[in-house]
């Protein structure tokens, strides 16, 4: 018996899969539980149809993720916060610091994609890998910088009058 898998059955196929099957097997297992479906014309036809949809579908949001990846790699994030001397950073800048950033570009995007694997604690110029759908991936300019401080000994006084 011939069917088409409607989901992803262990060591049979995957979905959209046209397998051949014991008779008994399909008819009391995989069509009732809404595994398979049998293989005639007519669900060939629809199996077809879906799955020009879901390519439509890909493609549609490849094009999109291609849009974004573009606006990504030309914008640039800058923040300034203290730090010591030596440039490290008394906090640090997060995921998501760079997403709130972002959106006040007019940019909206989930913190998850953004491949942080520690936060920024150093001034200076880095590179965030940003994972979009489509297994696509931008580079995005973050920009740290220190924070000015007054000189020690040059402190606003009041003086009394």
């Amino acid at each position: 018996m011939k069917v088409i898998l409607m989901q992803d059955v262990t060591n049979l196929g995957e979905v959209g899969d046209i397998v051949d099957v014991a008779g008994g097997y399909g008819r009391n297992y995989l069509v009732p539980q809404g595994l398979a479906v049998a293989a005639n014309a007519k669900n060939k036809r629809q199996l077809e149809h879906q799955q020009r949809l879901r390519e439509q579908q890909i493609a549609k949001a490849r094009k999109a993720a291609a849009g974004l990846a573009e606006q990504l790699q030309s914008a640039t994030c800058s923040f300034t916060r203290r730090s010591a001397e030596e440039g490290r950073l008394f906090g640090s800048v997060t995921s998501m610091d760079i997403v709130e950033q972002l959106k006040t570009s007019g940019i909206e995007l989930d913190r998850r994609r953004i491949q942080l694997d520690q936060p920024i604690r150093s001034v200076g110029e880095h590179t965030v890998p940003v994972r979009l759908p489509g297994d696509l991936t931008a580079q995005l300019k973050v920009r740290v910088v220190a924070e000015a401080t007054e000189p020690e000994g040059t402190e606003a006084t009041e003086t009394e009058a």
